[in-house]
């Protein structure tokens, strides 16, 4: 989508010093009220002593990013090691039987973290939806994957269900609301690829072993069940010209991001200055928005960060995971806003591709986002905030549609076409600031709040007007 023509060296470095200067600015608004905010009563639960070496506090609000690189960062890194370790023994000696040993690694995994009775519980998942599986009807399989997953996001089924794991210790709750929504989302997929296999069905192993490879399946991300197959089941493991180059330069990178990520929040309190409106609302523009901002950059750099540890991994198993999130600095389009591509592709291949073809129709990709972004709501867990976010990004999808057949109208479409295409390009770009923001503004109310995303948006219309 756009015109991708580049524009003039010099025109794009002043653009990039522009937003470079804007981002230093707010930043250092950020840091003022981070050091002024240090010693706040209603802050300290999140901000604490961070590394000796700094003599500094730190942010802390974060429970996922502390749990990976924190205060479980050695039991993962124990669980992770052990399922390297038997498949790299594994590949060297029997690669055609590696997919068994990735099973049954990851089911003694599961089984001695989370003990019998959750295991039963996925077992018990799998199996009813392998039956449905094997009856080869989209619509049956669709509809019971949904109320699968609905019994671990809808309450009362969801607590019924936690209720029978028994153990106290803070990951719990993590783990077991992980494992069991991407353990549906993977029977779904395997579901949906059982019924275009026109051959007979393919066997219930196969969803155990794609289901139980132990990187993907309590933090994701999910890989559609057909590559997942198709590359697990190569006998002849091979490596491309540079690939472990890549592998470990990756491997760096991320180790890099975790401890400049950690060194950030010994600085700049992102992530709990907007837990207090009111300490809030006596920002400046400038801080706000950079706010904003970086608590989206962050979310990205975290996603990025946490698949791409585990896509590490998968690519020592001879994998091709997905890709790791489009930076939100880079966005301006809603179709292309996403945080977890895993689920993102899923989402395109089952449900909004599907529906919409090739989204060229404006009431077939009504009806397409609409389905879309409903069972994007029953994954993240229906609640207010997730309505109210959903709403927001299925109209952008849609106005954003609306508003390109629009300007494909023969007058719009010639006028555009006496143009050069570097002018076209400057032109969708000042329309897509707009556009960005209300990216934005709609995807800061999930890491937010209702609250801290309307004081956003009333500084902006204060600004224009």
């Amino acid at each position: 989508m756009g015109i991708k023509t580049a524009l003039p060296t010099y025109e794009l470095g002043l653009y990039f010093l522009v937003v470079t200067c804007a981002i230093a600015y707010s930043g250092m608004e950020i840091f003022e009220s981070s050091q002024e905010s240090i010693n706040r009563k209603t802050f300290r639960d999140n901000i604490k002593p961070g590394w000796h070496y700094f003599g500094r506090k730190m942010d802390t609000a974060d429970f996922e990013w502390a749990m990976w690189f924190s205060s479980f960062r050695n039991f993962i890194i124990f669980a992770l090691s052990g399922h390297v370790l038997f498949a790299k023994i594994c590949s060297m000696t029997v690669p055609q039987h590696r997919s068994v040993v990735y099973m049954v690694y990851g089911m003694l995994t599961v089984l001695g973290t989370m003990g019998t009775t959750y295991l039963t519980i996925i077992l018990a998942h799998c199996l009813v939806l392998y039956t449905i599986a094997i009856t080869k009807q989209k619509w049956l399989c669709f509809v019971a994957g949904l109320c699968s997953l609905a019994s671990f996001k809808v309450e009362p089924f969801s607590t019924w269900q936690s209720e029978f794991v028994t153990g106290t210790f803070d990951l719990q709750d993590v783990l077991f609301y992980g494992g069991s929504g991407f353990s549906i989302m993977r029977c779904m997929s395997f579901a949906l690829e059982n019924c275009e296999r026109k051959d007979g069905n393919y066997s219930i192993f196969a969803l155990l072993k794609y289901n139980f490879y132990l990187p993907f399946f309590f933090f994701g991300p999910i890989m559609t069940f057909d590559r997942f197959y198709e590359q697990v089941h190569v006998s002849e493991l091979r490596r491309k010209d540079y690939e472990m180059w890549h592998i470990r330069l990756n491997a760096i990178i991320h180790l890099l991001a975790i401890v400049a990520v950690d060194m950030f929040f010994h600085y700049f309190y992102i992530l709990t200055l907007p837990s207090d409106m009111k300490f809030v609302s006596r920002l400046s523009d400038w801080a706000l928005a950079g706010l904003a901002y970086s608590n989206l950059v962050y979310d990205w750099v975290k996603a990025a960060v946490m698949f791409g540890v585990i896509n590490t991994i998968a690519r020592l198993d001879h994998l091709d995971p997905p890709q790791p999130p489009k930076c939100i600095t880079m966005l301006y389009v809603f179709a292309e806003t996403h945080f977890d591509r895993g689920i993102n592709d899923w989402l395109c291949k089952y449900v909004y591709d599907y529906l919409g073809g090739n989204h060229d129709n404006i009431l077939k990709e009504l009806v397409a986002t609409i389905s879309t972004f409903l069972v994007t709501t029953l994954w993240l867990g229906p609640c207010e905030i997730v309505y109210i976010w959903s709403i927001c990004n299925c109209f952008g999808l849609n106005f954003e549609l609306w508003v390109q057949q629009f300007f494909q109208l023969k007058p719009f479409a010639s006028m555009e076409g006496g143009m050069s295409e570097a002018m076209s390009r400057r032109i969708r770009a000042f329309f897509g600031a707009a556009n960005f923001w209300a990216i934005v503004l709609y995807n800061i109310l999930a890491l937010n709040s209702l609250d801290f995303a309307l004081l956003v948006s009333r500084r902006i219309l204060q600004l224009g007007k």
